[in-house]
């Protein structure tokens, strides 16, 4: 076995990058998902087998904001109203799964190892907490996880989250460490939370929000970045330093800005950010498992993954029957959310540290709970017939309920207030993108929400729900739109009808062959209103007047079709109406007269 190398950060960095690379693309072609294949990466560039990386845990400290980024995009999915509207399933499912699979599995722990009672707890109810890191993309990636079954995994995962409050302070009660009998008492944390929790949503209002607005007027996209990862990075540091959950900082500061207008942007600029730190937080897990300590007890390991497998499954379905779920659904919910999580890997080390259990302990545990994250993919393909409901005529698909938007309109000034007025009182529903802060805040007065963004941006446009809207509307002023621009916009929603507003000939020009369901020039139908209005004003006949419209659209549309093949402004230029034509046409009537 290699020995792990100080090296740089670069020379770190190319295997940490380089195996989770081959790996996650091995393990998805083959079906297994990417948390496996970065689990697989971490434990082979890591001490145990190749050693070509060292400090294992100092970078899954760096890792674990991946953990917190991920809540804060969860939060930003999740207006205060929605919470509201889960707290049955928050408070309820998620209360009852933490307290039931905690102690059932700690009393297996006690049962098998013959520890003693404190130290069965400090195991046993870590592990009835499942990987929100794991769970979340998973969920995102099937694309439920604003259905109704993820809706109620989410409400489990977000109180096991909740937990790990309460659960920090019974390790704390349960010390023999003499220097912890001086930490803050359990109703004292309980007040930080409250007080931390209020101090967010203070800061949120009257902090956030203006600091984004400012941003926003200034049109400085890197800043959004900057003080999007600001926002993640203090309010999960304000957290840990009260000994609190730093990730449940991040997603309280995330629900804050749910309801700003700048929720997408900041969605599109943070995801990148937690995709790499998600995916290095599993690398540094599989990095810190002890493969001797499987190798020295591989029967334990193996039985002690499956006891916490079957327990929780089995808890949890029936935790959702008794919430009404039907029993696939219940049998998904709980094969879903079958494994330890990673915040399993903390409180075995606050165990350690209050002198509960044994280092050898913590490493094997890690290690149970490790292997239990990598089953789930298997798990999943496994019990894919049993999890699925079979389908029936008529039946409602399991899809989002309410969410994202049939249409997303870019753009709302003049041109798209119109739009989208007209769409909304066809009962449509609008998601609305503009990069006019001032007019946002006008748009807010009048009732319409209206979300801060660059809305030719594929990511950003995902992230307001183009990828389910079946119309995609680009109303901006000026000239902004080419064939280019538009076949990625395809390329990425290749099922939503694309309508681009053009400002002249020369636009529609460059929108040559892209993939458009229509393009409007922008003054076309109401100068064609104003000329008609004009004839009928001096008296032209009614007939004449629609004859007119009619030869004048038939000349427009050859000559624009001309213009597009030519690529040249002045292509079919003889079918312009033109005062000199208009007069040799007045002779030649006189003289067929």
């Amino acid at each position: 076995m290699a020995h792990a190398t100080d090296g740089s950060i670069l020379a770190d960095a190319v295997p940490m990058l380089g195996f989770p690379l081959a790996f996650v693309l091995l393990f998805r072609r083959l079906g297994l998902g990417a948390t496996l294949g970065f689990l697989v990466a971490g434990a082979l560039v890591g001490p145990h087998v190749l050693g070509l990386v060292g400090d294992a845990e100092g970078k899954m400290g760096i890792a674990e904001l991946g953990i917190a980024l991920l809540l804060f995009l969860v939060g930003l999915e999740l207006s205060p109203t929605r919470l509201w509207r889960m707290r049955r399933d928050i408070f309820g499912l998620g209360l009852l799964q933490v307290a039931l699979c905690g102690v059932a599995i700690a009393g297996v722990v006690w049962a098998v190892t013959g520890s003693t009672l404190a130290a069965a707890l400090a195991l046993g109810l870590p592990m009835g907490l499942s990987s929100t890191a794991q769970v979340l993309p998973l969920l995102q990636s099937a694309g439920r996880l604003r259905t109704p079954f993820g809706e109620r995994a989410f409400a489990i995962l977000l109180f096991q989250d909740l937990s790990i409050v309460p659960l920090i302070t019974i390790v704390a009660a349960l010390s023999r460490n003499p220097a912890d009998q001086g930490g803050p008492p359990g109703w004292l944390l309980g007040l930080y939370t409250v007080a931390a929790i209020v101090g967010l949503v203070l800061a949120g209002r009257f902090l956030l929000r203006p600091l984004f607005r400012l941003i926003g007027n200034l049109d400085e996209r890197e800043m959004f970045v900057f003080a999007g990862l600001l926002t993640v990075i203090a309010s999960a540091a304000v957290m840990e330093a009260l000994g609190l959950s730093a990730a449940l900082g991040a997603f309280i500061a995330g629900v804050m800005l749910a309801d700003s207008p700048f929720r997408h942007e900041l969605e599109a600029d943070v995801e990148p950010f937690r995709a790499i730190l998600l995916g290095l937080f599993f690398v540094a897990v599989g990095m810190t498992l002890d493969l001797h300590a499987i190798a020295e007890r591989p029967f334990f390991v193996a039985g002690m993954a499956l006891a916490l497998i079957a327990t929780k499954a089995a808890l949890i379905m029936g935790l959702g029957l008794l919430f009404g779920m039907k029993t696939r659904g219940a049998f998904a919910l709980g094969v879903l959310l079958s494994q330890g999580g990673e915040f399993g890997f903390v409180l075995f080390a606050q165990a350690q540290k209050a002198l509960l259990i044994e280092p050898q302990a913590a490493s094997v545990f890690s290690a149970i709970v490790t292997v239990s994250m990598a089953t789930t993919p298997f798990l999943m393909m496994a019990t894919r017939r049993l999890r699925t409901e079979p389908p029936k005529a008529g039946a409602v698909p399991d899809g989002p309920q309410q969410e994202g938007a049939n249409a997303v309109v870019v753009g709302y000034g003049r041109f798209g207030q119109t739009v989208a007025q007209m769409l909304i009182a066809q009962g449509i529903p609008v998601t609305i993108i503009d990069r006019d802060v001032e007019m946002i805040e006008t748009a807010g007065s009048f009732g319409m929400k209206v979300y801060y963004g660059d809305g030719t941006r594929t990511d950003l446009l995902r992230q307001a729900g183009a990828g389910d809207a079946e119309l995609l509307l680009f109303c901006q002023d000026g000239d902004v739109m080419d064939t280019a621009a538009v076949e990625g916009i395809h390329a990425a929603f290749p099922h939503a009808s694309i309508l681009v507003r053009a400002y002249d000939r020369r636009s529609v020009m460059k929108l040559k062959g892209a993939p458009l369901t229509g393009v409007v020039r922008e003054v076309m139908e109401s100068a064609i209103v104003m000329a008609r209005r004009a004839m009928d004003a001096v008296g032209v006949d009614g007939a004449e007047i629609d004859k007119t419209e009619a030869e004048y659209r038939r000349r427009d549309i050859a000559r624009l079709k001309e213009q597009k093949e030519t690529g040249d402004l002045y292509a079919g230029r003889d079918g312009m109406f033109s005062q000199a034509a208009a007069a040799a046409a007045a002779v030649q009537d006189r003289g067929d007269g």
